[in-house]
């Protein structure tokens, strides 16, 4: 029996990490689970998994909750998700809070020697060298659950980096593959949130429109499997069946594919190293049929190319492109900003950094805040 907590547990792969616990009641138990404010949500997962404690986003929504369950310890704020996170009565943890509030409840449950199932891209984005030297020194497994890296994981076995020639990550294109910088430009956040083959949050679903989730994917995967950026390219495959592929030093390839489910990349981040059963549909290939690939337009999508640079830059870069994203995708969402604007407000943010080396997490939280200081100040003056 694995005991497991859930930071996250009210979002979209939170969701899916506990249908695959309730599938499998005899292998799990869910010991612990945060959330942001959704306490209708939480309440029901408390009553149907009974976990030990709780956390949520704030005090006010901590009394709410007291309220409506008894006999549970609930914790609030960043510091009580990041107890949470630690919790002692914890096996694994799955780290699936979206955007940069989940690198400190994630580095929590790495010192405190979880073993963890990373969802949040954005803790090896910011703090990716950090936080694996943290999981080195405490003999912390990370294993990735984005669909993409969890295939690039499966593909890479027992090789060593020196027998691969380079990553190949996927990309759907999102719901705009093919179109012109001039069919964006009316775009509006309900055509954007409507991704073609994934089920997915606000934010993740913006970020694959923009094809900036694919950049924030090949600097997770450089942190993940320890290569540098020329060895992780990208290619447009819009039937998301194809999930990665790992090119070998012979030039042989492996390819991991399945039906676009989250349940299958969650199913093996829990069972590791052995599988659950039947947790997704079954490919049936022969009502596919084709299978499609092409490389990214950058000039009509530039945030995967900005995802490159600022990998090149290095430091605290990466960790200003991300804040600065976060930024630019909530106006969007808002209202603020059209969703061109999305690019420009990023490279506007990531050219006005002077990088710095990212040594310890004041530092990268430090970047976070000055480039979310700065976005938003670019963002105002569009708005005039």
């Amino acid at each position: 029996m694995r005991n497991i907590t859930v930071l996250g547990s009210t979002g979209s792969i939170g969701r899916s990490t506990l249908d695959v616990i309730s599938r499998n009641r005899e292998s799990f138990r869910v010991v612990a689970l945060t959330a942001g404010s959704n306490i209708k949500l939480l309440e029901s997962q408390i009553r149907q998994f009974k976990p030990g404690i709780v956390a949520v986003a704030d005090a006010k929504t901590a009394g709410e909750l007291a309220k409506k369950v008894r006999k549970i310890d609930i914790l609030s704020g960043p510091d009580g998700i990041s107890q949470v996170a630690a919790y002692a009565g914890s096996d694994f943890v799955i780290s699936s809070i979206v955007g940069a509030a989940g690198l400190m409840p994630t580095v929590a449950a790495i010192k405190a020697g979880k073993n963890i199932g990373l969802a949040n891209k954005e803790a090896l984005v910011m703090a990716g060298e950090l936080v694996m030297k943290i999981a080195a020194r405490k003999k912390v497994r990370v294993i990735p659950v984005d669909s993409e890296h969890s295939a690039v994981f499966q593909c890479i076995g027992n090789h060593t980096p020196d027998q691969i020639h380079r990553i190949i990550l996927t990309a759907s294109g999102g719901p705009f593959v093919n179109r012109t910088l001039k069919d964006l430009k009316n775009i509006t956040a309900q055509d954007a949130l409507k991704h073609p083959n994934w089920s997915m949050g606000r934010k993740i679903s913006i970020d694959s429109a923009t094809l900036m989730n694919k950049g924030l994917e090949v600097i997770e995967a450089c942190r993940l499997f320890n290569m540098p950026a020329g060895k992780v390219d990208v290619l447009v495959h819009p039937q998301s069946i194809v999930h990665s592929l790992v090119e070998f030093s012979d030039r042989s390839c492996l390819a991991q594919m399945s039906v676009p489910d989250m349940r299958g990349p969650i199913a093996y981040a829990l069972s590791y190293p052995l599988r659950v059963k039947d947790p997704i549909p079954a490919l049936r290939l022969d009502q596919i049929r084709t299978l499609t690939f092409s490389v990214p337009d950058l000039k009509t999508f530039p945030c995967l190319s900005y995802a490159y640079l600022a990998l090149a830059e290095g430091g605290t870069m990466p960790c200003v492109l991300n804040a600065a994203n976060e930024v630019a995708v909530h106006a969007f969402l808002h209202g603020r900003i059209g969703f061109t604007h999305i690019p420009a407000v990023i490279r506007k943010t990531i050219d006005g950094h002077e990088a710095v080396p990212a040594s310890s997490l004041g530092r990268i939280l430090e970047a976070d805040r000055w480039a979310r200081e700065t976005a938003e100040k670019y963002i105002s003056r569009l708005r005039k």
